[in-house]
């Protein structure tokens, strides 16, 4: 599908960084890369990019990139052949698995990573170890988005499309600063303020999307549920409802209204005075089409998953789903977030989540799989896995993920991968993990391998190779086909990515109309999309849920506070955030010579009167320690947080917040509590 002229070539392919999944051009002169130019024939992102969307191509030819398989003799990596890497990755999985059984193993897929990546991995641990400790990055961003919208819908994703808010009447942002995170959907939110119909964002921090709203709602950090049950009880008092979508579509509406009858004042809560929480609860109920929008700041919570629950639950109440305008939509972080879940990239799913512990599907992928004794057990999940490393999980397997920088107390992840038996890390650049590692194998990049990316919209998007890895690096997906020949596997003599794909849908239901022929047209297909025939369902839920009745489910839920609260010791509440030009642990963007340039390290936002009456000015260094660790970094003095609330950027390994973050988990997604914890503030000697 490239196209060429006398010196350029131009390889369309899917942007490789947040979840909205921009089309893009990557422009190739004599085998590298030279540029990149939006693909304008995508309805994504209708020929625009963002800042890191323009630079994606600049990390591909670093000098930096791995470019052989590495081995650590003696403490030191030295350059192996791949059989060489190989041959001590087979022996020494094996060595564990024969020791320990299938929990002796743990498999950590990467969401930035194809969709055949993702598969493979979890096809690979399931076939060679019979082991279902395989999770993916989801898990720290937006496991309970699937957990959530699973229990109240039936499904796990996202609603509705991006472009379907210009259809709505009010949108609902709650959760989400979607203009640095997600610049191309927030353009379509900016899309909809033009033509006049109204925004709200709730959010305890006053962020460029806030400044885009026509409301803009503080309320006190993670107290999410007892304002959306404030809400709810309003709009019930005054009849505001729609009972005859309540009656109808779901069930659980009398629990619901019992719970939220408590709920009738939560200023001291939430900070929100009860008339202001009367207001919205007025303009959402009395939209005909309302649109639910949030992110991480739902999500990263130990209520994460109720959290989710609750705007189902706010949705459900005025029947906002099922058609154009309405809907929930959690805003993916990463490229391929929901492509590494639908994968079954996931502790107790197959791909389209055909559960586990269900015999006729053990029964179906054994089957298609060529294979006996499927476990039917829930797999540990990420960062219980971290937890387990030493006992009973000898060795582990990291595909494309920097734990030590992006998981929750990075000193408690530093400790317990130094006690893995063997570690194998595979990637595209020498991270902080990959110092734990015993042997590196160096990947390929998504301007470098073919596949999918499926976006937070559920589209599924191609991605195009436009160049060759480096030196000796290879596309995941032929490492994974290397390795298992190397274990003597049936099953794995893929050639393409292609054939993995095909592999995928074949016992996918949700999946098995979508080829890669029908994926050449550039506004792809969302699923599910059950047969060759079908169009893809752009929008879910229209005549009936997805649950088994066909029903959604409310949930009474109880506000409970989060599992660390500031005291007097560590007397400030942080937050973390993204910025517009980096993404993730930095390790693609913080190569790219603009973004760099535009924030070259991290910081964090004090409120105007705690920086005054600590003596920090603008541009400081300052210490922060939690009950985990503590970090130095500059103060950015701003009355966009709250006075006792500090927000820290997340993308920085010298100014790494996850030192700091908490470990406690959502008791049902497993989700640590990253978006929460108590800190103390120092003032240090620095130099602006």
């Amino acid at each position: 599908m490239s196209k060429s002229n006398a010196l350029l070539t131009y390889v369309p392919t899917t942007c490789p960084y947040c979840g909205v999944g921009c089309g893009l051009n990557l422009v190739v002169n004599e085998g590298r890369l030279v540029g990149v130019e939006p693909w304008r024939r995508t309805p994504v992102n209708e020929g625009k990019l963002c800042p890191k969307g323009a630079s994606c191509w600049e990390f591909v030819h670093s000098p930096d990139r791995l470019t052989k398989p590495l081995i650590k003799k003696n403490g030191t990596f030295v350059e192996a052949s791949w059989d060489e890497a190989l041959d001590l990755v087979a022996k020494n999985l094996k060595l564990a698995y024969d020791k320990g059984g299938a929990k002796a193993l743990g498999f950590q897929v990467s969401c930035r990573t194809p969709n055949e990546d993702c598969y493979i991995m979890q096809k690979f641990a399931r076939v060679a170890f019979k082991t279902n400790n395989v999770d993916n990055c989801a898990r720290i961003c937006h496991g309970p988005s699937v957990a959530g919208l699973s229990l109240s819908f039936g499904s796990g994703a996202a609603t509705n499309p991006f472009e379907d808010v210009l259809n709505s009447d009010l949108i609902l942002m709650w959760g989400s600063n979607a203009v640095e995170a997600h610049p191309l959907a927030a353009r379509r939110v900016a899309q909809a303020k033009k033509k006049g119909i109204p925004i709200i964002v709730v959010d305890p921090r006053y962020t460029p999307t806030a400044r885009l709203a026509d409301i803009w709602l503080r309320f006190n950090p993670s107290t999410h549920i007892a304002l959306i049950n404030s809400i709810m009880y309003w709009i019930i008092k005054e009849g505001k409802h729609d009972k005859e979508f309540i009656e109808k579509r779901t069930k659980g509406f009398d629990d619901l209204k019992k719970m939220v009858e408590k709920y009738a004042d939560v200023e001291t809560i939430t900070g929100v005075p009860t008339e202001k929480v009367k207001e919205i609860a007025a303009k959402y109920a009395a939209a005909k089409n309302a649109v639910i929008i949030y992110c991480l700041g739902i999500t990263e919570l130990t209520t994460g998953t109720d959290n989710v629950r609750s705007l189902g639950n706010l949705s459900m109440l005025c029947g906002n789903i099922g058609r154009p305008g309405v809907g929930v939509n959690p805003l993916r972080g990463q490229n391929n977030v929901q492509g590494a879940c639908d994968m079954g990239a996931y502790p107790n799913v197959y791909s389209g989540y055909q559960k586990c512990e269900v015999a006729e599907n053990r029964e179906k992928m054994e089957k298609a799989w060529g294979i006996t004794g499927l476990p039917d057990w829930y797999g540990v999940t990420l960062t219980e896995q971290i937890t387990q490393c030493g006992d009973p999980i000898k060795a582990m397997y990291i595909l494309g993920l920097n734990p030590v920088v992006s998981y929750p107390d990075s000193n408690h992840v530093m400790r317990s991968l130094e006690k893995l038996d063997f570690l194998v890390v595979q990637d595209i650049f020498m991270n902080e993990t990959c110092k734990y590692a015993d042997v590196i194998l160096p990947g390929a990049c998504f301007a470098e391998k073919d596949g999918t990316f499926t976006s937070g919209e559920r589209r599924v998007n191609r991605v195009r190779k436009a160049v060759d890895p480096p030196g000796e690096a290879k596309a995941d997906v032929d490492i994974f086909v290397m390795l298992a020949k190397k274990m003597g596997l049936k099953g794995f003599d893929f050639t393409s990515a292609e054939d993995v794909w095909n592999d995928m849908r074949a016992v996918t239901p949700s999946m098995n109309g979508i080829s890669y022929e029908r994926m050449e047209k550039p506004e792809s297909l969302h699923w599910p999309c059950p047969t060759l025939e079908h169009p893809g369902t752009p929008i879910l839920h229209k005549e009936k849920f997805s649950a088994p009745d066909g029903l959604g489910t409310f949930f009474g839920i109880e506000y409970r506070p989060p599992a660390e609260v500031a005291d007097k010791e560590y007397p400030f509440t942080l937050m973390t955030g993204r910025l517009l030009f980096h993404y993730h642990t930095g390790t693609q963007t913080r190569r790219c010579e603009v973004l760099d340039y535009e924030v070259p390290t991290g910081y964090v936002q004090i409120n105007t009167q705690d920086a005054k009456s600590l003596g920090i000015k603008e541009g400081e260094s300052i210490k922060l320690r939690s009950r985990r660790g503590e970090v130095v970094t500059i103060a950015r003095v701003t009355d966009e947080v709250g006075p006792g609330v500090l927000m820290m950027t997340m993308h920085f390994a010298e100014a790494a917040v996850n030192l700091l973050t908490n470990t406690a988990l959502d008791p049902m997604s497993k989700m640590p509590e990253l978006k929460h914890c108590a800190v103390a503030v120092e003032k240090i000697a620095g130099v602006k």
